[in-house]
């Protein structure tokens, strides 16, 4: 009786594994090319004010690669992977360097790429479980095979969340300065990027001493990078 129980469970296990495979994989093969109108997010954002009883007002709205500001595309990658070109979706230096730093006294800090950051925000939800973290590792390695890295920060720039409720780069380029995504120059595209750490606690239309002061040094990382020319490697 009981060996026939823990066949059956076992049985309802193994197939609610595969069909969670099989569903992630077809998921991202089908965002390799479909336009991305949501995320796992912004339905966690939307749910949650639904509890407690305060409306959002969600603004989001698609805007392909050609689309969007190459300043911005440059700007995200020089404030949060600059190894982004170079991983396979975890960057071990960095990784390294933050369980240095936890070891030695520190704070631990994120080590995510902008893989991690895409799976994260367009598959999961915000927090921290190592359940979450596990299938975050799942789908930044599906995306990572599947798509290229153009693909990977296109979606990610067309997700991100920039301020309550406000996701895309279209919708935070509106909200912070009345432009389209596609005229953000690299004063403004570099403050978008200084936000991203903390969106709903800083503001890139009126930045706090600590914002202008990452912007600044995103803009030399820009430089350092090689400017929007670095663009092409993608």
């Amino acid at each position: 009786m009981i060996r026939a129980l823990l066949r059956r469970v076992t049985g309802w296990l193994w197939r609610a594994a595969l069909g969670f495979v099989v569903l992630s994989v077809l998921l991202v093969l089908l965002f390799r090319q479909a336009p991305v109108f949501g995320s796992m997010v912004m339905v966690e954002r939307k749910v949650h004010s639904w509890l407690v009883r305060e409306p959002i007002d969600l603004q989001h709205r698609w805007r392909p690669w050609e689309s969007l500001s190459d300043h911005a595309k440059l700007a995200v990658i020089a404030a949060e992977d600059q190894r982004f070109l170079d991983h396979h979706g975890f960057d071990l230096v960095e990784i390294r360097r933050a369980w240095q730093a936890s070891r030695n006294g520190g704070r631990l800090r994120g080590a995510s790429t902008l893989s991690q950051q895409t799976a994260k925000n367009l598959f999961l939800w915000s927090g921290r479980s190592w359940v979450r973290k596990g299938l975050e590792a799942w789908f930044t390695l599906l995306i990572e095979l599947v798509w290229p890295k153009q693909r990977i920060l296109e979606v990610y720039l067309n997700i991100a969340e920039w301020d309550s409720g406000v996701f895309g780069l279209e919708a935070a380029a509106q909200h912070y300065f009345g432009v389209s995504a596609e005229r953000l120059g690299p004063h403004q595209a570099s403050r978008l990027a200084a936000i991203l750490p903390d969106p709903r606690g800083r503001d890139a239309a009126r930045p706090s001493a600590d914002v202008v002061q990452r912007s600044a040094w995103i803009r030399r990382q820009m430089r350092n990078l090689g400017g929007t020319a670095y663009l092409d490697r993608l």
